[in-house]
């Protein structure tokens, strides 16, 4: 059987794991996140490929061109999540199956990251459990996948 494609696709400032506020996010590089991702994919079947960028054109160019290559779309859109519309239409636009993730939880913190412009255009959301955010979608991926 085929391992079924997802785009995994960090946004504005994830490039910083490691060093952006430890207290919040941890001290894991996203090479590491990514790495942890990609094994536990491979475990349950799933072939994940990564893209990273602090520019919201390049990260609408990388979902339009996923289109008819993947099936999935696991997103951590950082602040773009909350305003964003531009984002919000091009998942809506390519129709991949999407799973929002956060780090940290959103509701918890400053007011303004309790609006997620694209939560509507996805499957769920998955935030507050930090690295585990991501491992978390992976296995709701490989689950709603079957």
């Amino acid at each position: 059987m085929a391992k079924k494609r997802v785009l995994v696709v960090h946004g504005p400032n994830l490039n910083l794991l490691g060093l952006r506020e430890p207290q919040i996010y941890g001290n894991l590089t996203l090479e590491e996140v990514n790495a942890f991702m990609a094994e536990r994919g491979g475990e349950l079947g799933l072939e994940l490929e990564f893209f990273q960028s602090n520019h919201e054109g390049a990260i609408i160019d990388r979902i339009h061109a996923a289109h008819g290559r993947f099936e999935w779309l696991i997103i951590n859109a950082g602040a773009l999540t909350h305003y964003s519309y531009a984002l919000r239409d091009a998942i809506g636009a390519v129709g991949l199956k999407t799973v929002e993730v956060h780090m940290s939880n959103i509701y918890a913190r400053e007011p303004f990251r309790h609006t997620s412009v694209i939560a509507p255009v996805c499957m769920g959301q998955i935030s507050g459990f930090g690295v585990n955010s991501y491992l978390l979608a992976v296995e709701a991926v490989a689950r709603a996948a079957q």
